[in-house]
């Protein structure tokens, strides 16, 4: 079949970045079962995921979107700046409505549901490492409803870095603590704040919180700001 074929003629290398040893283990149980694809490194955290980029060639990374004590869209970030030509496949426990569209937006080559992993892996690997992206026909409908226009929330505008402050800022977190937490300046923090409240419309941290709480952000956040 076409979408079996791969570009490479050597074993397409997986890097996959996930705090659980047990989704790690699954993964590389799927991945190894097919001859052209292996495990090569796993890591727990981006600081792990990125001195292993550093050492070791890799044809595609699987990174999860909540890690210990960073964002998975930070490391996503990071990854992108220094590997740009680098595919990331992500990972997650948020649904393709919370998550997926800022991920693609951001330049993930494909976002995959925990959830559903077992049943699409392997196709979604060989789709990303060919230069493609895999996008389910959830996430087609979410993309097509953003492309067009059409009504959407307001936070889907935020940066990722933009969207985690005002997640924090929801929880009640004070700039000192947010700058702490991401090991940047309170002044940082201020410009940041400044640009979710125009970008967002708030008027006040009332507003904020209240549209956080609507839309379910601040739950969706709290593993992702865990220190």
């Amino acid at each position: 079949m076409g979408d079996t074929l791969i570009k490479r003629s050597h074993n397409i290398k997986i890097l996959v970045v996930d705090d659980h040893p047990v989704v790690r283990r699954g993964i590389r149980h799927m991945v190894e079962e097919e001859q052209d694809m292996t495990v090569a490194a796993e890591a727990s955290d981006g600081s792990e995921a990125l001195s292993i980029l550093e050492h070791q060639s890799c044809d595609i990374v699987m990174l999860d979107l909540t890690l210990p004590q960073e964002s998975g869209f930070d490391v996503f970030e990071e990854i992108k700046a220094r590997h740009p030509g680098l595919p990331v496949l992500i990972i997650s426990m948020y649904s393709e409505e919370q998550a997926a569209v800022r991920a693609i937006k951001a330049g993930a080559a494909g976002y995959l549901c925990k959830d559903t992993i077992a049943d699409v892996l392997v196709s979604a690997i060989r789709k990303v490492v060919n230069g493609g992206k895999f996008i389910t026909p959830t996430l087609a409908e979410h993309m097509a409803i953003y492309l067009e226009g059409q009504e959407i929330p307001l936070h889907e505008n935020l940066s990722p870095r933009e969207f985690r402050v005002m997640c924090m800022l929801a929880m009640g977190k004070s700039l000192k603590q947010i700058g702490e937490e991401l090991c940047l300046s309170i002044k940082t923090i201020s410009t940041y704040k400044t640009r979710v409240f125009e970008k967002m419309q708030f008027q006040n941290n009332a507003e904020l919180v209240k549209y956080a709480v609507k839309f379910h952000l601040v739950e969706d956040m709290l593993p992702l700001t865990k220190s």
